[in-house]
């Protein structure tokens, strides 16, 4: 069968492939191909421009004839609907809400051989520490799992600290834009996915990983002798306390918080260096993706003394309707 794909290098293509499968265009019904040195990862349809702009490194647009992938048994094969679910390590997640929960999970586990646990979220994200609770629907008994990204590896239990495969792009995204010998703040870094990942890149990159939950650092700092990075400094403490002892240090600032990030803007711009980039993300609405939350970084530089130019302004996912997980970027002069 004759479809739509993603032509990429081998080496590059594990971003692009999971970037894929987080949009829903990956068609799992044809074989991923391989030719030489590229890669050829069949689509669901043709994309258009704006999600092929959210792909990460360099690839074509092509067409190819694709083996058709026989044998594999999918959700839908199972379920009159699929719901959404999402997986971390080794654990799917899906909400407690979801008509014949039990069924669902025991779908899960037959399609997705490599689950052990299906968890139904009885709570959403909340509370100072962003945490959720959960109840075993499904395999064994526990919330704690290793999750593997990119090739780092992460410890998170998911009730004691915040975690989303979902932004795995994002992530990458960031990754490609820090130098060696840059100093990188992650104001919430929760168990480290970010921090990590950078850390990981190159040793002569610093970072210094701040999160307020003390199970998040717990378990970041488990996360760092994981993966071997002793250039992450893992700080247990409030980011608007802590920016004090680091002003004018830092090459580039996350700020991954939607929803609050505007309460700790005038922290991140004390700790910006000349130049330096601040990464700030919110929760926005369709009619009103980035300018009301510019203007709060661009009045939080102006109480510094300082102003900022926009690098970049991107829609990362959609977070609910009419509303977007976005990310702005602003070098900090």
């Amino acid at each position: 069968m004759r479809k739509s794909c993603i032509k990429v290098l081998k080496r590059e293509g594990e971003p692009i492939r999971r970037a894929l499968l987080e949009m829903d265009l990956l068609d799992n019904s044809a074989r991923i191909c391989s030719e030489e040195d590229y890669l050829f990862l069949p689509l669901t349809e043709k994309p258009p421009e704006s999600q092929l702009k959210e792909l990460p490194g360099e690839f074509e647009l092509t067409e190819k004839e694709f083996e058709e992938q026989k044998g594999q048994l999918k959700l839908e094969d199972l379920l009159d609907n699929a719901p959404h679910f999402e997986i971390v390590g080794d654990i799917a997640l899906i909400e407690d809400d979801v008509p014949e929960p039990q069924k669902v999970a025991d779908a899960i586990m037959k399609v997705k051989k490599n689950v052990k646990t299906v968890l139904a979220a009885m709570s959403p994200v909340q509370g100072e520490f962003r945490t959720r609770r959960f109840r075993t629907v499904a395999g064994e008994d526990r919330t704690s799992t290793i999750h593997r990204e990119y090739g780092s590896r992460f410890y998170i239990d998911l009730e004691r600290a915040y975690f989303t495969p979902r932004l795995a792009t994002e992530r990458s995204r960031i990754l490609t834009q820090i130098k060696d010998g840059q100093t990188v703040v992650d104001m919430f870094a929760g168990v480290g996915p970010y921090s990590i990942m950078i850390a990981r890149k190159s040793p002569d990159i610093k970072v210094i990983a701040i999160d307020k939950n003390p199970d998040a650092v717990e378990f970041l700092r488990h996360n760092v002798e994981l993966n071997s990075t002793s250039n992450v400094e893992a700080i247990e403490g409030d980011a608007n306390i802590e920016a004090e002892k680091f002003a004018g240090v830092a090459d580039h600032v996350i700020m991954n918080l939607p929803h609050n990030a505007n309460e700790f803007l005038d922290a991140a711009v004390k700790l910006c260096a000349p130049g330096a980039i601040i990464h700030y993300y919110d929760i926005t609405h369709e009619d009103d993706l980035f300018d009301s939350s510019l203007k709060l970084i661009e009045e939080a530089a102006e109480r510094a003394g300082r102003t900022i130019e926009v690098a970049e302004n991107r829609v990362v996912r959609s977070y609910a309707p009419h509303q977007f997980n976005v990310c702005i970027e602003v070098r900090v002069l």
